[in-house]
């Protein structure tokens, strides 16, 4: 998968501006997957990569959060936990589901379909080069900040 075969699929940021997956095609790229906005594992993920960003920026990559939440409840997620990248939604999970991000999930003994926490990296030209999915918050930060600072 290149980061070119989903730039037919609509997404926005948390100002609500329309945003291409192309336009990162020339920098490594991390999406990360999680599945609500300012809860406490998403809180952890989100956080952990908030902190790693200087080292990932330092080697010219670029982080992006994405789920199916609005961009409003995005921005003052942003806001409040001082997020220093771009948080992307994808209301009617098109990108998640052809990331494989999105399935059957599971809270309180109840079975839904949701977000599936999970990290995507993909190369300077765009190609798809790992793929964790289903993983904890602190998993996905230190293998994703690890596998960005390496390749």
């Amino acid at each position: 998968m290149n980061l070119k075969d989903l730039t037919d699929l609509p997404l926005h940021d948390e100002t609500g501006k329309p945003v291409s997956l192309a336009d990162f095609i020339g920098k490594r790229t991390l999406i990360f997957t999680f599945p609500r906005a300012d809860t406490p594992g998403c809180t952890t993920q989100a956080c952990g990569f908030r902190d790693a960003f200087p080292k990932i920026e330092d080697v010219g990559a670029v982080v992006l959060g994405l789920s199916n939440d609005a961009p409003a409840a995005l921005a003052k997620w942003k806001q409040k936990k001082n997020l220093p990248y771009m948080l992307l939604s994808d209301p009617d999970h098109r990108v998640l589901e052809r990331l494989g991000a999105w399935g059957e999930r599971s809270m309180m003994g109840r079975k839904f379909m949701g977000t599936v926490r999970s990290h995507f990296i993909f190369d300077a030209a765009g190609e798809l080069i790992i793929s964790e999915v289903k993983i904890s918050p602190a998993d996905s930060v230190a293998k994703g900040t690890e596998a960005l600072l390496r390749i």
